[in-house]
Formats: structure tokens, C-alpha cells, sequence
């Protein structure tokens, strides 16, 4: 058997897996757009609170996880034309939204909430979920590996570098990087490049 042979009944049974998946779990959630996929490895929890758009994939090894606990109605949206990386790990208690057209990259945490820590003769595991602020990644965006997003907005085209640990809304056509992260260049349109930001 040649190679490509080879390649072609791999990709055609990886296909199949896709399909058949799709029609399995196509009920269980709120939407599930055409053309996307969930590798079977992800683990998703709160299908019914849980919205994907048109040709969305998520690789393997991701984690969604919706909880209502706190809030009988979160929401979790993932717009059209996403591409999420392998191990996702994105918890929501309120709101995440994602909008169409973001690449989000391998090792990725997205998260509303925080937990509570006041109470220091309380293990921290056994205190509240606290939800800090709904999230948005605009459209167009780029999220690096092993980012960070926890209760904080991330604008249209802006990039996020690997490593980051985002508390704090990012504007649109930003470049952010660092613990916490700061912007560290914008898009200037009357020059039509990016800007250092010192």
C-alpha cells in the first residue's frame, strides 16, 4: 500500500469519526453549526447552554465546561469560522463569548469567575465561585499558546502573545503580552501600521 493511499483511508476514517460524532451529539447542544467539528477526546459539559457557529473546530483534548450552579442560564458562544487548539481548558459560569474568526492556539484557559479565597480557615476548594466579569474575544483575534483570560475582554484583530495572563480588557488592534498583560503595540490607521506602545 503507498503512502498516500495510506493517508487518504486515515483521513476519510477520521472523517467518518467526525460524522458520526456530529450526528450523535448534534441534539445535545444548544446549536452545533455546519462544518464544525469536536474531536470525541473533548470533554463538554452543560451541552444545552453551549452555541457553535458554521465551520468551528475544536482539537483534541479540550475541555468546556459550563456550569449553573451559579447562574440557571450561562451561556457560552463560539461564533463561525473559529479554530480552537488542542487542550482548551474554558469554564463558564455567567457569559463567554467568542466571536467569529478566532484562532485560538494550544494550552489555552478562558475563564468568568475566580474562587474565593476571604475566608482563610476555609480551603480554598471549599469556598464560593466567585463570577468576575463576562467574557468576549472579538472577532479576528489571535490568542497565543498557553494564554490566560480570566473575566477580561479581548477586542477585534488584537493578538494576544503566548504566555500571557490577561485581568484586564484588551482594545481592539492590540498587541498584549506579559503577567498581567499589557498593550504593547496598537494599530494606527492614519499611518497604517503597528505602533510601539513604550
Amino acid at each position: 500500500m503507498t503512502i498516500k493511499a495510506f493517508d487518504f483511508i486515515e483521513n476519510s476514517v477520521r472523517r467518518f469519526k467526525i460524522i458520526i460524532w456530529i450526528i450523535l451529539n448534534y441534539y445535545r447542544f444548544k446549536h452545533l453549526g455546519v462544518r464544525s467539528y469536536i474531536y470525541n477526546s473533548t470533554r463538554v459539559s452543560g451541552h444545552k447552554n453551549i452555541y457553535i457557529g458554521n465551520r468551528t473546530g475544536l482539537s483534541e483534548f479540550a475541555w468546556l465546561m459550563v456550569d449553573t450552579s451559579v447562574n440557571t442560564t450561562p451561556q457560552l458562544v463560539i461564533g463561525d469560522d473559529v479554530y480552537i487548539g488542542r487542550l482548551l481548558h474554558l469554564v463558564c459560569f455567567d457569559e463567554i463569548i467568542i466571536e467569529n474568526s478566532v484562532l485560538i492556539a494550544d494550552k489555552v484557559y478562558i475563564s468568568d469567575n475566580l474562587h474565593d479565597y476571604h475566608d482563610i480557615l476555609k480551603p480554598i476548594k471549599e469556598q464560593p465561585i466567585i463570577v468576575k466579569n463576562k467574557v468576549r474575544i472579538g472577532s479576528g483575534s489571535w490568542i497565543g499558546e498557553n494564554v490566560s483570560i480570566i473575566g477580561a475582554n479581548v477586542g477585534k484583530n488584537s493578538v494576544i502573545a503566548a504566555h500571557s495572563v490577561v485581568t484586564k480588557d484588551i482594545p481592539d488592534y492590540c498587541v498584549a503580552a506579559g503577567i498581567p498583560a499589557k498593550i504593547i503595540k496598537r494599530y494606527d490607521f492614519d499611518r497604517a501600521e503597528w505602533i510601539k506602545v513604550d
